[in-house]
């Protein structure tokens, strides 16, 4: 967003001056994250995340780039080679750890932000493309996860492909040959292993290249605020540099300190102890289960056990897994409160919290057994999740009364004498 106070890049020397005129990226950066991009006064540390976010991109990338250098997409080697990679490899171990709960905590960071999204309604005119690019991110993170989830070819990487490549086998028709063309054959193997490893190598580039786009259409109205109110004056901003590079790199400290006490002291917290097992088909674990953040995805996916007339029940619960998603993208248009900020709708932040309580209950389900009283439970939390998006949240935009929103970001900030 252009604002007439943003102060304007200036080359400080001939090198600069030539290179502005050929090249100018010290002007884009300076104008992205610099000075001259003003941003609102009154981003609370829930606005961290978006940067935490690329920091985990950038982690992933690196680290993969190094554990492809040492990996072989072969079923009759892949279990080795990662022990190797751990074993053997100089720093491989620390590699290997931080990749796999890099992984954890990058969905950590995006559900975060996802939920400030919920909460703020940034997905709200003018920025529902800023929301629509972020649900893209989500969609191509979910299905890296998962074929990275398959490389290790442990138990649990071997099943859980099993599993989720079977579920197209619900779809009538083309089901069957559209799993076999996937995976390369009728079941995982080594060709499936060669297609997964690379896809897992080459989509982290596609969604840097969305993240390029998230930005930029971020930069087109601003940045959203607490408030849900505007810019209207200079007063409303500060630059992004120093402030919020500050407030960045203290959130980006704690990060890294969580970060690293899981990767040193509870490296394998997050994952599944069958994982450290070879791949057997001949040997079916008790409880096949994703990775811990496809949890409530996968509970509305066991939540249908009855067929509806003519539509299968695994069909059910493939189409309800994926609208769960997809249904992000009508978001913008299903809430039609002018106010975006719930801090100001009383009635919308009680149903944003029933619906937190929601994905937690889904989050339990899905890694528990497919047995009462779990699927019930997800039976009862699916169909709350889907009434929220489509009856709850647009009544509730139509009939609340929102409380007096402040006449700036100054005034919330300052009060309405705009003392300091």
């Amino acid at each position: 967003m252009s604002f007439p106070w943003a102060t304007q890049y200036e080359p400080q020397n001939g090198f600069t001056k030539w290179m502005d005129e050929r090249l100018p990226l010290p002007r884009l950066v300076y104008n992205a994250v610099g000075a001259g991009y003003p941003v609102p006064r009154n981003l609370n540390y829930m606005w961290n995340f978006g940067v935490l976010a690329g920091f985990c991109l950038v982690l992933q990338i690196v680290t993969g780039v190094v554990l492809a250098m040492h990996y072989a997409a072969d079923a009759s080697v892949a279990f080795g080679k990662v022990e190797h990679i751990m074993r053997d490899v100089n720093w491989g171990w620390l590699m290997r750890y931080a990749h796999a709960n890099g992984a954890s905590f990058f969905f950590i960071v995006i559900y975060m932000h996802i939920f400030r999204g919920f909460y703020y309604s940034s997905y709200k005119a003018p920025r529902e493309m800023i929301w629509l690019l972020g649900v893209v991110i989500y969609l191509l993170m979910m299905a890296t996860g998962f074929m990275g989830y398959v490389l290790p070819w442990g138990q649990m990487s071997f099943w859980g492909a099993q599993v989720i490549t079977g579920l197209f086998e619900a779809i009538p028709l083309i089901g069957g040959p559209l799993k076999t063309r996937l995976l390369g054959g009728f079941a995982p193997d080594d060709a499936a292993l060669n297609r997964f490893f690379s896809l897992h190598y080459l989509l982290p580039f596609v969604i840097a290249g969305v993240v390029i786009l998230h930005v930029w259409a971020l930069h087109i109205p601003g940045s959203s605020n607490p408030t849900g109110v505007e810019v209207k004056q200079e007063s409303d901003t500060v630059p992004f540099h120093p402030y919020y590079t500050a407030k960045d790199g203290f959130g980006l400290g704690v990060f890294m300190i969580l970060f690293t006490i899981m990767v040193f002291f509870l490296p394998n917290m997050l994952g599944h102890p069958d994982n450290y097992i070879e791949a057997n088909p001949l040997s079916t674990p008790a409880l096949i289960v994703p990775e811990w953040y496809y949890w409530p995805f996968y509970a509305i996916l066991r939540a249908f056990t009855v067929d509806f007339m003519f539509i299968p029940a695994k069909l059910l619960g493939v189409i309800a897994m994926f609208a769960a998603i997809l249904i992000w993208f009508i978001l913008p248009w299903l809430d039609k409160s002018p106010v975006r900020s719930a801090k100001y709708r009383p009635l919308y932040r009680k149903f944003f919290w029933i619906l937190m309580v929601d994905l937690a209950v889904l989050f339990y389900c899905g890694g528990a057994p497919a047995e009462e009283p779990y699927v019930m439970m997800s039976q009862i939390a699916t169909a709350y999740y889907f009434l929220h998006f489509l009856v709850i949240l647009p009544i509730v935009s139509q009939i609340e009364t929102p409380k007096q929103l402040p006449n700036s970001i100054t005034d919330a900030v300052l009060g309405s004498e705009g003392k300091a």
